[in-house]
């Protein structure tokens, strides 16, 4: 809350004097030939106070009204130059595996995936995941809340189990393509080998070499046997151990094509620690003006005002009515 035109508090000045002035007034002497009708009469000043108090108040809200208050909104506009990202993300089967603090590789790579959206506000991201297919679940949007949102609901079983490498980057390119952005990254994040899908990796790495889109590819997953869940209709979840693999030398190759960059991480701080170098390869730059507008709220004090106006004429002639 501001006041447009504060000069006009000055004005409680001459509120103050009248106040005091009223206040050390003395009361008024009248004669009677006959003061016997005063006898049961007990004076008091009680009506006088709440007189005085009541004309205070009004003209307190009248100088409010006339100093103008206004209320302000902020409005925020981006001015961005930012990156166009895609990320995609492999939600197969193999990613239950728990190799990965706290929970599974699934949901520690959404966690840091979110973790790299919050540090790009002046960038437009998008979410593609693939298993034996690949599906759009987030086009290229600023609203990162929403984006986190999504991210947050991506679980297992959404597609059918699989690992379509090549498709999932294709579908990612196919986002991408069109942008305007002056630089375009896809970040593509799987732990198994392509065994699926129309699309092979490398065809999609020359697609994405020739829109000039660079793909950062991130290997997941720990060297050995891994725990894997596994619901058993007797015993409910149990545990199997298995080895997964990784096809790392697919990936280099297609990091290689589109210029970026591949990462194997094998535990969930290595993971954080590779979101953090693309973040400072890809830095991103975009400016936020501010301007307020302000509506009048000055009605907010005058309404009361006139209220207690026809209220203090009201009760000036009846309960607060003195002889002429």
């Amino acid at each position: 809350m501001r006041f447009a035109s504060p000069f006009y508090f000055l004005l409680f000045l001459p509120v103050a004097s009248l106040v005091y002035w009223e206040l050390r007034k003395r009361r008024g002497a009248i004669k009677f030939s006959d003061t016997n009708f005063f006898k049961n009469y007990k004076p008091g000043n009680i009506f006088k106070y709440i007189s005085i108090g009541l004309n205070t108040l009004i003209m307190i809200l009248i100088v409010i009204s006339l100093a103008r208050p206004q209320k302000g909104r902020v409005y925020e506009e981006t001015e961005t130059k930012g990156l166009d990202i895609m990320l995609c993300l492999d939600i197969s089967g193999t990613m239950q595996a728990e190799d990965f603090s706290p929970k599974n590789r699934l949901y520690v790579a959404k966690e840091r995936a979110k973790e790299f959206i919050q540090k790009r506000p002046g960038d437009r991201i998008g979410l593609v995941i693939f298993a034996v297919t690949s599906m759009t679940q987030c086009p290229l949007t600023s609203d990162h809340k929403i984006l986190n949102d999504i991210l947050d609901r991506i679980d297992y079983g959404i597609i059918q189990d699989g690992t379509a490498i090549g498709m999932g980057l294709a579908t990612a390119v196919a986002r991408l393509k069109d942008s305007k952005a002056k630089e375009k990254v896809v970040i593509l994040l799987t732990d198994g080998l392509n065994n699926a899908g129309e699309v092979d990796p490398i065809t999609a790495a020359k697609l994405a070499q020739a829109y000039n889109i660079k793909v950062y590819c991130i290997g997941v997953g720990s060297k050995g046997p891994v725990p894997v869940p596994f619901y058993h209709p007797v015993y409910g979840k149990v545990y199997v151990r298995e080895e997964i693999d990784l096809d790392m030398e697919t990936l280099e190759q297609i990091s290689a094509l589109t210029q970026g960059k591949a990462f194997l991480a094998t535990d969930a701080q290595a993971l954080k620690t590779i979101y953090d170098e693309i973040d400072k390869l890809e830095p991103t730059t975009f400016k936020v003006s501010k301007h307020t507008v302000y509506s009048e709220k000055a009605q907010i004090f005058m309404l009361p005002a006139i209220i207690l106006c026809f209220v203090s004429f009201f009760l000036s002639i009846t309960f607060l009515r003195r002889l002429p």
